[in-house]
């Protein structure tokens, strides 16, 4: 049976592996074992960073809709209550740019949904 030398594809591997580490602190920016140890952790905290991201920019805007409602006259809970009922389509992304960079546009949202 040949002899297979595999030198080649673990120094590539280990390169790759040391490529993605680089800026880590300590052993775990040159050593390859703590390397592969800190990619594996980094990737599970960045999916799970970009689930918190929706999250956090989702509680965000109801914080921004809700002042704005309550400035208005509407506590926030009604205020969604009453869009949806009046039918209008706006989500809250949208909502909560809207109540940041123009309030005259909000406050008629607002007397138009007070209306319905």
């Amino acid at each position: 049976m040949a002899h297979v030398k595999r030198g080649m594809v673990s120094r590539r591997k280990h390169k790759k592996i040391l490529e993605l580490a680089k800026g880590y602190r300590g052993t775990r920016g040159r050593a390859q074992r703590k390397a592969h140890e800190a990619i594996l952790h980094s990737g599970a905290y960045a999916f799970h960073g970009r689930k918190l991201k929706k999250r956090n920019f989702r509680a965000l805007w109801n914080i921004r809709i809700g002042e704005m409602a309550r400035q208005n006259g509407l506590p926030y809970n009604i205020f969604m209550n009453k869009l949806k009922k009046s039918s209008i389509e706006l989500d809250r992304k949208i909502l909560a740019e809207i109540a940041v960079n123009d309030p005259a546009t909000f406050k008629f949202i607002v007397e138009q949904v007070r209306l319905a």
